[in-house]
């Protein structure tokens, strides 16, 4: 990140040539891992609280905090890979995911274990921003969403196995085994990531220091373009995450499933996003970024509504609770990849620095829904069908400041 990238006449720059493009296989597992590890104890929070003999409250921080390092993680994965490059970062990030992951299947205590959940975060969401970013660097905009669809179409397999594996693992091993399964799964993605992937970044920036670090944040959050995509990946995704935590109170607790019809239940959500996210692939180039987000925010709008009048009107019963959130899910499919791939492209320069950013809000606007939703839901399902419908209304706040034009 140099001066030149930080005034305002970065954005003449002409564009870097064509990079290489990277293997779709490994697109998919590094930014699918993160996802895999958060989600993979969402079913087992109820039984861990038990094992460990604290409140669900203190457990629940296993996501919370999660989300926290996830955030955090990506404002420094962002500008340090726009100097040192996409993989060395990727590298060093996976090593990290690795150490935590070790020390999350050997925590004698919760606090350790929240603990170790930090680590795993910290590390395994380089590969989610950074994956932005190699897209960026290797596609122009309408293109780069279509590439991000189809990754997020492929990636959709994680959240949809990770909680149903999570529950079985935990059922019949103890709930050790999913962060056993987690360092597993990550040894032989370090070893791939080290001998095939290649490096995307064109131009190589000067290491800003703290002062240009939070000056290339201040430039991408004063353009109200960015504001905008942000704030409707932010509110996107803040339905699911309040709707994931208070979930296992709902089902388990006050409907008296077991946790594998929670888990079971939760692929019907990663299958609507999987169908919305092939929706942006196939028709991104068609429609363009304005449309395809006006279309996802939209039906996010109708899943938070209906969440709200079916639980008002009709007696719980799970599917009818999980309808609602799977509209919600179609429509972040739609909207996201759209947003991410404008807001990361508003700055090309910065696309590293973007992407972080962007991460880091829309994690940290996560942590907090799982806080809202957690303390306030008591099994009813009320809290967690209000926090939804807020969610869906701020996207719709954020999408007037979204540029028209595109």
């Amino acid at each position: 990140m140099s001066p030149r990238d930080l005034s305002e006449g970065a954005a003449a720059v002409a564009p870097a040539p064509a990079r290489p493009k990277p293997s779709l296989f490994l697109l998919v597992a590094m930014t699918g891992l993160g996802p895999f590890t958060m989600q993979i104890v969402i079913p087992s929070m109820p039984v861990m609280a038990a094992a460990l003999a604290v409140p669900y409250g203190t457990v629940q921080l296993t996501l919370t905090l999660y989300l926290i390092g996830v955030a955090f993680g990506q404002l420094l994965y962002g500008p340090l890979s726009d100097r040192y490059g996409r993989k060395p970062l990727l590298l060093a990030g996976l090593g990290l995911y690795l150490l935590g992951s070790a020390a999350a299947a050997a925590a004698p205590t919760a606090g350790l274990l929240i603990f170790a959940r930090v680590l795993q975060a910290a590390g395994g969401c380089a590969g989610l921003v950074l994956g932005r970013a190699i897209v960026r660097d290797a596609y122009p905009r309408e293109q780069a969403a279509s590439v991000l669809g189809y990754v997020s179409t492929a990636m959709s397999v994680a959240p949809m196995v990770s909680p149903l594996l999570g529950s079985v693992l935990t059922e019949h091993f103890g709930w050790r085994s999913t962060m056993l399964v987690c360092l597993a799964l990550g040894v032989p993605l370090w070893l791939a990531m080290r001998a095939r992937l290649p490096e995307t970044l064109a131009q190589r920036a000067p290491l800003p220091g703290l002062a240009g670090m939070l000056g290339a944040y201040v430039q991408l959050l004063r353009l109200p373009a960015f504001r905008a995509y942000c704030g409707v990946v932010a509110f996107s995704t803040g339905a699911f995450f309040a709707f994931a935590s208070g979930t296992p109170l709902v089902v388990v607790n006050g409907m008296g499933r077991p946790t594998t019809h929670l888990a079971a239940a939760m692929m019907l959500l990663a299958l609507s996003w999987s169908a919305g996210t092939f929706t942006t692939a196939r028709l991104s180039v068609r429609l363009g970024v304005p449309k395809l987000l006006r279309l996802g925010t939209g039906l996010i709008l109708a899943g938070g509504a209906l969440a709200v009048l079916l639980h008002a009107f009709l007696p719980p019963n799970l599917f009818l609770f999980f309808l609602p959130m799977m509209v919600v899910a179609f429509g972040n499919g739609v909207a996201q990849p759209s947003a991410i791939a404008a807001a990361v492209s508003v700055r090309p320069g910065l696309a590293g620095t973007a992407s972080g950013l962007l991460g880091a809000l829309q994690m940290g606007f996560g942590a907090l829904m799982t806080v809202a939703a957690g303390a306030t839901e008591d099994g009813s399902g009320t809290a967690t069908v209000a926090c939804m419908l807020f969610c869906a209304l701020g996207t719709q706040v954020f999408l007037r400041g979204v540029p028209r034009g595109g």
